[in-house]
């Protein structure tokens, strides 16, 4: 028993050790299928376009979705 127990806080910490911290992504495509229901997790518009098709929405452009790397403020040398 002692030995599961002494293993276990092991395995719990290397676990613990290898996990990062998880992030938010924005995509930048939409499926809209209705007012009120939409999936902004597409990478590409054909992706998009293959999961309404059939079952009907339309794909637009994610508005959340920041257009590259915010750029880095140049500091001034005097």
């Amino acid at each position: 028993m002692r030995r599961i127990l002494v293993a276990g806080v092991f395995v719990f910490a290397a676990m613990a050790q290898m996990g990062g911290t998880a992030q938010a992504r924005e995509y930048p495509w939409c499926a809209r299928y209705d007012w009120t229901t939409s999936n902004c997790g597409f990478v590409s518009l054909n992706q998009c376009l293959a999961t309404v098709s059939g079952i009907g929405g339309r794909c637009e452009p994610n508005p959340r979705f920041a257009y590259g790397e915010p750029r880095r403020k140049r500091i001034p040398r005097y």
